[in-house]
């Protein structure tokens, strides 16, 4: 089991995923498990940014489709919970209900923003722990892994951070997250003082230095996650292909080098349509040998 494995001292490099259809990639590539971006779904569902704008029940519902996808663990990003303890105890029962493994929980002030953005503040750490001990009286199963994310290193400091991150891990949290270190010097002496398995965030131009998962390891992180990597490159390709399309040259892109974009029976392999005309093939074989 993941945590299981995390807690015995290996590290785990885990994709940020937005919809049924990245989360379905993700595995065929071979990764072990993923992760709701709240970020990425904000973008991908609304068309918004990160601001505190997305609902418990929109990512309640992305989660159970997600979920339903994959037969590899799901980490779901609640933000801080959409409201106060009880909010929280729900979202998780909620979320462990829809096939959800885990969840990441902040302590920014609602609306929250993105853990890379400025402006940031926190709730009272008193006010934060009420909905971490929710989150993980409300669990039903001990695989079911609660990240504690403290976004207090950019309004009150690195030792605050730290100290928050050591209370969130001594009340029970699977693993802390500091987010936005700005520096490998903080990445490293954040790894060192908290008693935890250390979550690692990068994000591509964000605030945290860009290392390599092998960096990352030697620092010491144990949930090596990469958020947004599956969004921003998607919104690439498909600004770079539809401009194309725009200026009429895309039919002469492709021919020249089809490998710009899946083509279609690529496409309905990768999404499983070989499987369903198997099993509705083994439907009607049963359904006539019924009627002979």
């Amino acid at each position: 089991m993941l945590l299981s494995r995390i807690r015995g001292g290996e590290s785990v490099v885990v994709p940020g995923v937005y919809d049924a259809l990245s989360a379905r990639i993700a595995e065929q590539v071979g990764f072990e498990a993923v992760f709701q971006s709240g970020y990425s779904v904000a973008a991908s569902m609304l068309g918004l940014p990160d601001y505190g704008l997305l609902n418990a029940n929109e990512v309640v519902e992305q989660a159970r489709r997600i979920a339903s996808s994959v037969s590899i663990p799901l980490i779901v990003d609640i933000d801080t919970g959409y409201g106060n303890a009880l909010n929280v105890r729900r979202v998780v029962q909620e979320l462990e209900r829809a096939g959800a493994k885990g969840v990441f929980l902040e302590d920014q002030v609602w609306p929250k923003r993105c853990g890379h953005m400025q402006g940031k503040q926190v709730i009272p750490v008193e006010e934060y722990m009420q909905k971490l001990y929710a989150a993980l009286d409300a669990r039903s199963s001990s695989e079911f892994i609660v990240v504690a994310r403290t976004d207090a290193l950019e309004p009150l400091g690195i030792d605050e951070a730290i100290e928050r991150a050591n209370m969130y891990a001594d009340a029970g949290a699977d693993l802390v997250f500091v987010e936005a270190p700005r520096s490998v010097e903080e990445m490293r002496r954040i790894c060192r003082e908290v008693r935890a398995p250390m979550v690692a965030n990068m994000i591509e131009g964000g605030r945290t230095p860009l290392l390599s998962v092998s960096e990352l390891r030697a620092i010491g992180y144990r949930f090596i996650l990469f958020p947004l990597t599956a969004l921003l490159s998607a919104a690439y390709a498909m600004r770079e292909m539809l401009s194309l399309l725009k200026a009429d040259t895309l039919v002469d892109a492709v021919k020249r080098d089809s490998r710009r974009m899946l083509i279609f029976d690529e496409f309905n392999r990768l999404i499983g349509l070989d499987g369903l005309k198997s099993i509705e093939a083994r439907y009607a074989r049963t359904s006539s040998r019924h009627h002979q």
